[in-house]
């Protein structure tokens, strides 16, 4: 008797055999894509996703059913792993447990991801040699729910500002959702209260400039809903975000695409796609290419969060 969802498909993943279980899994509705469309996405966009992921700890985000079921957050390695799958063991100290992470170091481990139902690939911005002090400060552009995109856009050109005013080079990105992101690689000094503490400072030197786009409010209940929220959360520990080439979870297959400044101001990000992105980077190469060709003090940020202390505490 067939399987219901099809027979396995064994799939060359550079010097590895990959098998793809129940390949016609419908994972995404909207437009059928299957289980196997999703491996033969990660493939195609594999140089891209494995700069994103490499040597990273990576959150899975799986969906045994489809994007149409159940969600699992899976931070340890799921069980029945090949030994050839690298790992790399962190501490959360809140409840003080660890865990070994999934931290690719080959395409072959994210096909096999793909394989365990992984449909996103959320990365802590540290590296498996140093996984207390981050290497990547993430700014996230999260609108509020009635803020339209064209604030988000906005808001990044803002974000640009300050990044050249500072000497730094950001890489941007869809989320794959309604806001942006954009990256930027930091020299791996600062532990995470530091890296967040600085966020927070650019977070709020935004907010001066754009007093009527942004808000740094923590709480969601204290934000106005027309706002765009800078979210420098995201540099805390434990927290992660999708990485550049991740699909997401919903029925479109939307996709984190990495895209140039100059692209903000038309990109439209419910075009980028499983189906459209690996045509987008076979023309345009990866976007994020460079990104590890500096690594940026962070110095002038804790600065101005010294500053904005002082200013908190009436002083002058």
């Amino acid at each position: 008797m067939a399987k219901e969802h099809g027979e396995d498909v064994h799939l060359t993943v550079g010097e590895r055999e990959v098998r793809i279980s129940s390949p016609d899994r419908v994972y995404f509705p909207a437009r059928g894509e299957t289980k196997l469309d999703l491996a033969h996405y990660y493939i195609a966009v594999g140089e891209g996703i494995l700069r994103a992921l490499r040597d990273r700890p990576t959150m899975l985000h799986r969906y045994p059913k489809g994007v149409a079921g159940t969600k699992v957050h899976q931070k340890r390695l799921p069980k029945g792993a090949p030994d050839w799958v690298s790992t790399v063991r962190l501490h959360f100290p809140r409840y003080d447990l660890h865990a070994d992470e999934l931290c690719p170091t080959e395409l072959a481990e994210i096909i096999w991801a793909v394989q365990m139902s992984t449909v996103e690939l959320h990365p802590w911005n540290v590296r498996r040699d140093d996984v207390d002090r981050p290497d990547e400060w993430r700014i996230d552009l999260d609108p509020m729910p009635d803020a339209p995109f064209a604030r988000v856009r906005r808001v990044a050109g803002v974000c640009r500002e300050v990044l050249d005013e500072l000497g730094m080079v950001g890489y941007p990105k869809t989320s794959g959702g309604g806001g942006l992101h954009v990256y930027v690689r930091v020299e791996p000094r600062w532990e995470f209260a530091e890296v967040r503490r600085a966020a927070l400072a650019f977070a709020h030197e935004v907010q001066r400039r754009a007093p009527e786009d942004v808000t740094t409010e923590w709480w969601r209940k204290d934000r106005d809903p027309s706002a765009v929220f800078v979210d420098y959360n995201q540099n805390a520990r434990d927290h992660t975000i999708a990485a550049a080439y991740s699909v997401r979870g919903n029925p479109e297959g939307t996709v984190s695409t990495p895209i140039t400044w100059d692209e903000v101001e038309d990109v439209e990000p419910a075009d980028c796609t499983i189906a459209t992105v690996p045509e987008r980077v076979a023309r345009l190469g990866d976007l994020h290419a460079s990104i590890d060709d500096a690594a940026h003090d962070l110095t002038p940020l804790l600065e101005w969060a010294d500053r904005d202390e002082i200013v908190e505490d009436g002083g002058s």
